[in-house]
């Protein structure tokens, strides 16, 4: 087997779908083996694809911030694994970013995932991540987040963090009253030494 540094190395260098991004390739994710906890998202957005760090931006903010971890934790590779369904930014369309390029995910995701073999939480967010990580639970995001007694406890679906879905949020106030501090405490569960 390829080792891990050598794979993210490949990852890093992957052109695949270079003829399809407006701002060329520029992988983003975080992924060492001991990681405990893994956040599952979409793709970045353009303010990660200028930083090259996954969630520096106003998502990442809330996300941290529903998590109830400080930047420092959440950027340790050695607690939380970042592994979009694609790596790098796909360009905006008429109602925000585009989607992941499904590339990413057929090349890179299965051998990724597999190293991952501490993991005590998955953090599913947004649709393209639901699909591939639940598949079938539900028809809209409500009802996948909604599902979430009825689900595996080591597997969380989250609306996306985006200020995009601040009216999402404010219809659905069981979210932040009931799935938060759950969220929180699986998260800190799963982080504990």
């Amino acid at each position: 087997m390829i080792s891990l540094k050598n794979q993210l190395a490949e990852v890093r260098a992957c052109s695949l779908c270079a003829a399809h991004l407006p701002l060329g390739p520029r992988p983003v994710l975080q992924l060492h083996p001991a990681a405990r906890l893994l956040v599952a998202g979409q793709a970045p957005g353009r303010k990660v694809h200028a930083s090259g760090v996954p969630f520096d931006d106003a998502s990442g903010d809330r996300l941290r911030d529903w998590l109830g971890l400080p930047r420092e934790v959440f950027y340790d590779e050695r607690c939380v694994a970042i592994v979009p369904m694609g790596f790098c930014y796909p360009g905006t369309g008429r109602s925000g970013d585009l989607p992941p390029r499904p590339e990413c995910a057929a090349t890179w995701r299965q051998p990724l995932l597999a190293r991952l073999r501490q993991l005590r939480l998955t953090l599913v967010i947004g649709q393209h991540a639901l699909a591939w990580h639940l598949p079938g639970a539900g028809a809209t995001l409500t009802e996948v987040v909604q599902g979430w007694r009825q689900r595996d406890p080591a597997v969380l679906a989250l609306p996306h963090p985006s200020p995009r879905n601040n009216l999402w949020l404010r219809r659905n106030p069981w979210f932040e009253a009931e799935l938060l501090p759950v969220l929180r405490a699986r998260v800190a569960t799963a982080l504990a030494p």
